[in-house]
């Protein structure tokens, strides 16, 4: 096992630990049992993770401990993070007799993550949970900050809370198994921090793209910390995104959740983001807060690192921005948007013209 990163999450009573290490996955059990008592640990997963071995490894850790641990695996992907999902695993939970003084633990992808902490918010009024992100994509960005959540047909993590881990757990190691699409995907969540919020991470990330896309353990390891970092001290001043810091965070967003609900979520989401991101950069150039070079270094970035950067076929511009106007940053029914105004900064823009956003797309 590699030397861990530990960066913390300063919120009162509500602050815990991100550990990110390699092979740490086996480290869970010490890390939960300092949160005794605990009746019992409820382990999320999804299929695809479940067969890959890592929930079996999160329980047997968690046993060792002497807590009893359950596994419950679900079907992977955007689809499972319903109103029909949570409502089986409710009335699951109540089968088991799983009580306040329970965990559970996510393992898996944002997906399993948001959802996990949605049932941990809502069951028998809230119960405490705990995350081990598998994928790139939920290590950088999801099983940070406290949002938590399902979909609705029409609107991306429309229904949800906060509630703050008891503690992140990340093992790179994890990444090898992704598969390409996935690992992309989460490539997408991690040039949104380097673009709009630290210029310092963006030029790291030009200058290792080789070792980026061979996963280097190394490199990774370092990328996913210094994500963590930044998410962190968003999180630590705009815990409920109440002054606007927080909402920096959804650079691309509000044009990549209006893609994915229109491929009907088979648009991976940080694809989606990669995506947004270009057109948002086409829109800070239309309304004078870039120019056309930042946004060919940012399109020559993504291309780099096998990222899509072309709005996909069937996407219609009406029904993006009436799309739009359901996020959750649109505001007296006015479209807002986090744009960048150069590389490591960003600004969030109120009120823009929808004939700009047209030509964004």
């Amino acid at each position: 096992m590699s030397a861990l990163r530990i960066i913390p999450v300063s919120l009162g009573t509500r602050s815990y630990d991100i550990e990110v290490g390699s092979e740490n996955l086996k480290q869970i059990g010490t890390f939960l049992a300092a949160f005794q008592p605990i009746s019992s640990a409820v382990i999320l997963t999804d299929e695809n993770v479940n067969r890959l071995g890592y929930a079996h490894r999160v329980a047997e850790s968690i046993a060792e401990t002497g807590i009893d641990a359950s596994i419950f695996s679900i079907a992977a992907g955007e689809q499972s993070k319903s109103i029909e999902t949570a409502a089986t695993l409710w009335e699951t939970l109540l089968e088991e007799g799983i009580d306040r003084k329970a965990v559970l633990v996510s393992v898996g992808g944002g997906v399993i993550g948001d959802l996990g902490g949605f049932i941990a918010a809502t069951y028998a009024r809230g119960i405490r949970f705990f995350q081990v992100p598998t994928t790139l994509l939920a290590q950088v960005d999801s099983s940070v900050g406290g949002k938590v959540g399902i979909d609705l047909p029409k609107a991306k993590n429309m229904v949800g809370a906060f509630l703050q881990p008891l503690g992140v757990l990340i093992d790179i190691q994890t990444l090898q198994t992704l598969p390409d699409d996935q690992y992309r995907s989460g490539l997408g969540e991690v040039i949104k921090y380097g673009v709009s919020l630290d210029a310092e991470l963006f030029q790291f990330l030009e200058t290792n793209i080789e070792k980026i896309n061979l996963r280097d353990i190394v490199i990774l390891k370092r990328i996913v910390a210094d994500c963590c970092r930044i998410k962190a001290k968003i999180v630590t001043e705009d815990e409920f995104e109440t002054t606007g810091y927080r909402v920096l965070l959804n650079y691309g967003h509000t044009f990549a959740h209006a893609f994915e609900i229109q491929s009907g979520f088979k648009l991976l989401h940080g694809l989606a983001v990669s995506i947004g991101a270009i057109c948002a950069a086409r829109l800070a150039v239309r309304l004078g807060l870039v120019d056309e070079t930042f946004l060919q270094r940012q399109l020559d970035f993504h291309q780099a690192l096998g990222l899509p950067t072309e709005v996909p076929n069937g996407i219609d511009w009406h029904q993006t921005t009436g799309l739009m106007r359901r996020d959750k940053k649109s505001e007296f029914g006015k479209l807002r948007f986090v744009l960048p105004t150069g590389i490591g900064s960003c600004r969030l823009i109120d009120d823009v013209d929808p004939s700009l956003i047209e030509r964004g797309l």
